[in-house]
């Protein structure tokens, strides 16, 4: 059994197999889907794949659409090589009930990979042809939060950037000065509408998306790459969109566990890889069940009716107030917490942790700090929400999620995950001092920069494009002695880049230090401060 069209024409074997596949023509969708391109995405790793893949097969299945995503990828394009044409681009979603059933489904949505890569001219001819379609509705994104970012936290810009500035559309290599080039395509081909919908986990994402192309926008203006008439179009939103979006489904790395159970059904080739750039990634996605997407709907070229695969279409109140629900407080605030923490007690399956009583306790209490300032959207209960990841999401066992997942890229999300919360209770109660299980939280993640667990053995950090930055400011405190503490935390805990708010001035900075330095008393400290903690 193999994970191509020839290989799943015969379908017996994936009926004996208890495999679901597609109910449509899945090589006669991907080629309407070539000739008329509706729906492209940047960002093609696994969530897109199990998640906005299953939304497009969900509609394709009942005839609400006739053709899938155009599937573009312009950081890994190792993953287009080989996850993607080896298999057709065809994906295989494997759902893990926390009861122990696995749902499995073959996904023939994905209908075209393209690699946006410079050094492949015809690639990225075919992607200003994808651009340049009338028929193109929306372009959405799972690019994580760096791939918006044009400036480090100086506001200098980066080098890659500086160069996409300098050299304009024809020459652009980050993500942003492609996206920004391919609307110049567009307009140039009479400015069709379009949607740019950003579905990755960052406060008003949209906002943020139409920032980083206003300002590649602008900067080619002014060093005459464009004209200021395409200034304009990029900045219509009756044009360009760039509605905000909620997303959330846990999505752990391919797990080797269910390779072999394919293998085991008959499959061949579903061994996981990792790619040059550290991307984890299979022909088959492993997830959990639940699901959300809240999407303003503003669509200027139209849309598919995603409300019919279970999509959450409403106005950008509700998203924001939905998005801030999930990200400042009920969902991604303790997987940060928890994800520090685990790795310095030696943790690896997150579900395992949330049997830890003491890390259990800490989930519990930042989870209640947020409610007490998170807003209700309406559509969705905080409360449920939050019960539902404390005790169906978290604990379940099947899932294989790790806690070294939850720490990757953690300093991209601390303004967001606890700031916010700091700046919601400083509003309300003209001080933020009355968190506990927050300063803990950033506590844990300070200590767990040192790299040196409860036990006194060292580890290697997940990747973060701060960890040198830190860890340099951090170099001469040693994690079996609390007087090597002498101020260095005062250059993080102050920088409003980081946090979105200065945590002296919020009140709590003095608390996290307090707390850092309990964790600093040799083996056991860590844990003896987790469980000492009052909340």
């Amino acid at each position: 059994m193999r994970l191509t069209y020839a290989g799943i024409a015969d379908r017996t074997p994936w009926d004996q197999a208890g495999i679901i596949l597609p109910s449509y023509d899945a090589e006669a969708t991907a080629r309407r889907t070539v000739e008329a391109p509706v729906w492209a995405h940047f960002g093609v790793g696994n969530i897109f794949r199990v998640f906005l893949g299953g939304i497009a097969d969900q509609l394709l299945s009942r005839g609400a659409m006739d053709r899938g995503i155009t599937c573009v990828e312009c950081y890994d394009g190792e993953v287009v090589d080989r996850i993607y044409r080896p298999y057709d681009n065809l994906g295989l979603s494997v759902i893990l009930h926390a009861d122990g059933r696995e749902e499995k489904r073959v996904l023939g949505s994905m209908c075209e990979a393209i690699k946006a890569a410079p050094e492949e001219p015809a690639q990225m001819e075919r992607l200003r042809e994808v651009f340049r379609a009338e028929s193109l509705q929306l372009v959405s994104f799972t690019i994580t939060e760096k791939g918006y970012a044009l400036t480090n936290t100086a506001g200098a810009y980066f080098g890659a950037v500086r160069a996409d500035l300098d050299n304009g559309p024809d020459a652009a290599r980050t993500a942003m000065g492609i996206v920004t080039a391919m609307l110049w395509a567009r307009f140039r081909a009479g400015g069709t509408p379009l949607a740019l919908v950003s579905m990755d986990n960052c406060s008003q994402n949209g906002s943020r998306l139409r920032a980083s192309v206003l300002q590649v926008a602008q900067a080619w203006r002014e060093r005459s790459f464009v004209g200021e008439d395409f200034l304009a179009w990029v900045g219509d939103e009756g044009r360009v969109a760039f509605p905000w979006t909620m997303i959330d489904k846990i999505t752990p790395r391919p797990s080797e566990a269910v390779a072999e159970r394919l293998e085991a059904l008959g499959l061949e080739g579903m061994e996981p890889i990792v790619t040059g750039k550290q991307t984890y990634i299979a022909p088959f996605v492993n997830a959990e069940g639940p699901q959300y997407l809240v999407i303003e709907d503003s669509f200027p070229n139209g849309r598919p009716p995603l409300e019919l695969a279970g999509v959450y279409m409403t106005d950008r109140a509700t998203v924001n107030k939905s998005e801030r629900m999930k990200v400042t407080a009920c969902l991604n605030p303790i997987h940060s917490a928890l994800g520090p923490f685990g790795c310095l007690l030696g943790f690896t399956l997150f579900s395992d942790q949330m049997r830890d009583a003491d890390s259990l306790r800490l989930a519990h209490a930042v989870g209640e700090e947020g409610m007490d300032t998170v807003p209700d959207p309406g559509i969705l209960s905080p409360r449920a929400f939050l019960e539902e990841c404390l005790n169906e999401r978290f604990p379940n066992p099947y899932l294989g999620d790790t806690v070294q997942r939850l720490v990757t890229d953690i300093s991209q999300g601390v303004g967001v995950r606890f700031g916010e919360t700091v700046k919601a209770y400083q509003a309300k109660y003209g001080s933020a001092e009355r968190l506990r299980a927050i300063p803990l939280a950033i506590a844990g993640w300070l200590r767990y920069l040192l790299a040196v667990d409860d036990q006194g053995d060292t580890y290697e950090l997940s990747p973060d494009p701060m960890n040198a930055e830190l860890q340099a400011i951090l170099a001469d405190v040693r994690a079996d002695d609390p007087a090597t503490l002498t101020g260095q935390l005062k250059l993080i805990l102050s920088d409003n880049g980081l946090f979105g708010v200065n945590l002296y001035e919020a009140g709590i900075g003095e608390q996290i230090e307090t707390l850092f330095r309990q964790m600093l008393a040799g083996p056991g400290s860590v844990r003896r401060t987790l469980h000492e903690a009052r909340f």
